[in-house]
């Protein structure tokens, strides 16, 4: 049978999932995830590979890989992922998802507790039966209880990732059909928001299209469920659980719906205000001038083409989506054209990756080659520091041997392409590095990051974090609050104080751009705008396709008003060198 590079993709990922829960070789189940990763990014289309039996031409792909994708396009089964799946049962995978609760710990709760639900763990975390188990205890389980919380609490929302997944193919499929004049993203997503509800489309088109678009909408393939069929709006539930609403409206009205349904609803509230104060009424359906008595007067509209002309009706200079939050922004574009905010084009380097000397999947030369190909002039190589034990962190030895390799590899690029050497450095209880000092003072640039005790007290919390940033060797705070969104919430911090001492100590603080992280949170943009806080838009890569995340960091960076040349990897190789040897 026929399969598409998706689906292949998406057995061998369970397969590694479940594999970790089985207990198996942790390096054989990261063969079956760079599989994955190498067949989802494949140009070409994987039937190709098996119908001329040449699927170990392709990097990453061995033999026994080979067999178990042909057997699937056989006969839809393979046989590794079905013994796994007869033992673990499918509710566990689910528990991946809990922070603090890794595969070897799930695995022995589910096989001495004989439980397979979350709810049913979440009762053994109370009731005393997890901390009871080897290895556990009355903190673990109570950690464990706040993650199934924290996530239960947010299941209705996603990450900005996974909307982005769900928008795409329909958005796509949307835009071709006939009869559609206008067609964009709404909501909280276009606003780049780091979780989001719903996913709202909106569309402009004549009354006669109406129709046949809803009907095209509701039966698109990706829907299991139509929540609702109207005259201008239509929301339907997608094979993964998330609500997708689409609203058509008439061209002419499609920029003042854009802005309406983009929000926010605090941005909104300005907007309308300014409309009232200058005799207009603004709403979805555009912009009118009020009456004698203060109401809308539909019968006189207000000429506009584009939010732009709605904006400049306001006395506004147009306002970029990202930042329409009533962080400011209202204030800043009375008076100003632009912020020059970054853009994806303006990143050159890549900073903060890993590779298989920690838990990286895959080499340092396969990382560089990998940045190289998506035009990057650098990347900051920064595998764990030897404290994270469980993230294969560096000995003073590794280090060593990893920095001839990075001297090796820069010499065959040349100038072409730069590997900076870095390390990722827990910082300690105390807030001092993970190394002495003559091994620090070495490394081209440090990221310093808390991996442990993230639930520590605010008043220790900030102590370790100040000793961090005012250590000399320290050139950039990893994903400050240690949060992973609608999973774990972050550590208790003062981030306005720390983002003014890192300023002041010419500190850069990360934008981390993993989609699960995206800490820095934007929200702290108006302090770190203030103070001039240096930052960097980092993908915390631990794979190929990580890099990839960094477009992620970047609207990141745009909400909290980052500038071009205030994010450190929009400059050159030799500037970031230089950069690094001042910090």
């Amino acid at each position: 049978m026929s399969i598409t590079n998706a689906e292949i993709a998406d057995r061998l990922r369970e397969i590694y999932q479940l594999m970790q829960l089985a207990g198996e070789n942790r390096f054989r189940a990261i063969a079956f995830d760079r599989a994955a990763q190498t067949i989802e990014s494949l140009n070409d289309d994987i039937n190709e590979y098996i119908e001329n039996d040449t699927l170990t031409n392709i990097k990453g792909i061995g033999d026994s890989i080979a067999e178990d994708i042909t057997s699937y396009a056989k006969t839809g089964t393979i046989e590794v992922l079905e013994s796994l799946r007869e033992q673990i049962p499918e509710g566990i995978i689910k528990w991946l998802e809990i922070s603090g609760l890794g595969p070897k710990n799930i695995a022995k709760i589910h096989q001495q507790l004989d439980i397979t639900e979350l709810d049913e763990l979440k009762e053994a975390c109370q009731d005393g039966r997890v901390a009871s188990l080897d290895g556990l205890g009355e903190k673990s389980a109570q950690k464990i209880a706040k993650s199934i919380e924290w996530m239960q609490q947010f299941d209705q929302r996603c990450r900005l990732d996974e909307a982005l997944d769900i928008a795409g193919p329909i958005y796509d499929f949307l835009k071709k059909l006939e009869g559609v004049e206008a067609i964009d993203v709404a909501g909280s997503l276009r606003r780049y928001k780091e979780t989001i509800g719903d996913v709202d489309i909106l569309i402009g088109a004549k009354e006669e299209d109406i129709d046949q678009l809803f009907d095209a909408f509701v039966d698109h393939e990706l829907v299991v469920e139509v929540l609702g069929r109207g005259e201008t709006k239509s929301s339907i539930r997608t094979e993964n659980g998330r609500q997708v609403d689409l609203r058509i409206v008439k061209p002419e009205q499609f920029a003042a719906a854009l802005m309406y349904f983009t929000g926010s609803k605090e941005h909104n509230v300005v907007l309308r205000q300014r409309a009232r104060e200058r005799g207009l009424s603004l709403n979805e359906y555009g912009l009118f001038k009020l009456n004698d008595e203060g109401d809308t007067n539909f019968e006189k509209p207000i000429d506009y083409d584009s939010e732009s002309d709605i904006y400049q009706h306001l006395d506004l200079n147009f306002i970029p989506p990202e930042l329409r939050e009533d962080h400011g922004e209202i204030t800043f574009y009375e008076e100003n054209e632009s912020m020059n905010l970054v853009e994806e084009g303006d990143i050159r380097g890549v900073i903060h990756a890993h590779s298989t000397y920690s838990d990286g999947k895959f080499s340092i030369k396969e990382m560089a080659e990998a940045c190289i190909e998506r035009g990057y002039e650098y990347l900051g190589i920064t595998d764990h520091s030897q404290t994270a034990a469980y993230a294969g962190g560096l000995s003073v030895d590794k280090i060593k041997e990893q920095w001839e390799e990075v001297d090796q590899l820069n010499e065959e690029y040349g100038s072409d392409f730069r590997i900076f050497k870095g390390i990722e450095s827990d910082i300690l209880s105390d807030g001092s590095l993970d190394y002495e000092n003559e091994i620090l003072e070495s490394f081209d640039f440090v990221i310093a990051s808390v991996h442990n005790g993230l639930g520590m007290n605010r008043p220790k919390m900030m102590n370790r974090f100040r000793t961090a940033i005012k250590n000399p060797f320290t050139s950039i705070v990893g994903h400050p609050t240690g949060r992973l969104l609608l999973k774990r919430d972050g550590s208790d911090l003062d981030m306005n104080e720390l983002i003014e001492l890192a300023a002041k100590h010419n500190t850069a603080i990360e934008i981390n751009a993993n989609p699960h992280r995206l800490d820095l949170d934007w929200r702290h943009g108006n302090k770190a705008k203030e103070v001039g806080l240096m930052s960097s838009i980092n993908p915390d890569a631990h794979s190929k396709k990580g890099i990839d995340h960094i477009p992620y960091g970047v609207h990141i960076a745009r909400k909290a008003k980052f500038e071009k040349e205030r994010i450190l990897n929009t400059k050159s190789k030799d500037e970031v060198a230089k950069w690094f040897a001042s910090s």
